[in-house]
């Protein structure tokens, strides 16, 4: 006989991805049993294997649904247009407001995605591909210099994503930089620098000039 859904399935779902997120946050992954899971979304162990089969299987919902928002958010901002800086100006708030109200989910996406079996995590990486992908095509875009060659491509869009991506270590959204200054503050610093005009120079020349 099927299983027949409860008037209020969608919101029962949502909230067990939440608080399993929650839970696999503070306590990992593998730590976590069905039964801290259960008592976790309140719910019977029966009733949480009504919407999902197995752990696995709420573990790859949390990353999936979380990929899946952020592509969401950057694609709408890519599609409202503008000059390609804003775009971008634009994308990386949309990714740094999802973490900064995700960050339990951006913690298990990082930490956790290896437990999931092969099929699923690479499931998991082409979204992040598609994500990555926006992002350096902004990059590219915008990069007037041509310091964007194949062989360093990888290497700037990473460095980005690490300004970006580890905020739930130490980011509070709710503090004196909300999420869009955050994310403004990111773009200036990844585009501009920190230094005085000619200081970064000075730099990259005396290492050169090292034997």
């Amino acid at each position: 006989m099927a299983r027949t859904r409860s008037e209020n399935y969608d919101g029962i779902h949502l909230g067990i991805l939440t608080n399993a997120a929650r839970l696999f946050s503070a306590q990992g992954y593998m730590r976590a049993s069905i039964a801290d899971l259960a008592d976790a979304c309140k719910l019977s162990r029966g009733a949480l294997y009504h919407y999902f089969d197995s752990k696995e299987a709420i573990l790859f919902a949390i990353l999936d649904a979380h990929i899946r928002e952020m592509i969401e958010h950057v694609e709408t901002a890519v599609a409202a247009g503008g000059p390609t800086l804003t775009q971008f100006q634009n994308v990386i708030r949309a990714i740094v407001e999802v973490n900064a109200k995700s960050p339990h989910e951006q913690r298990v996406l990082i930490h956790d995605l290896s437990f999931l079996n092969e099929d699923e995590q690479q499931a998991i990486k082409d979204l992040e591909r598609q994500l990555v992908d926006i992002v350096t095509d902004l990059l590219v875009r915008l990069d007037a210099e041509g310091k964007i060659v194949k062989r360093t491509k990888k290497i700037y869009t990473m460095i980005l994503f690490g300004i970006i991506n580890y905020t739930y270590t130490w980011y509070d959204a709710k503090g004196g930089i909300g999420p869009q200054e955050f994310a403004d503050t990111a773009v200036e610093l990844f585009l501009h620098g920190f230094a005085p005009d000619g200081a970064g120079k000075a730099v990259t020349t005396n290492r050169r000039e090292k034997p």
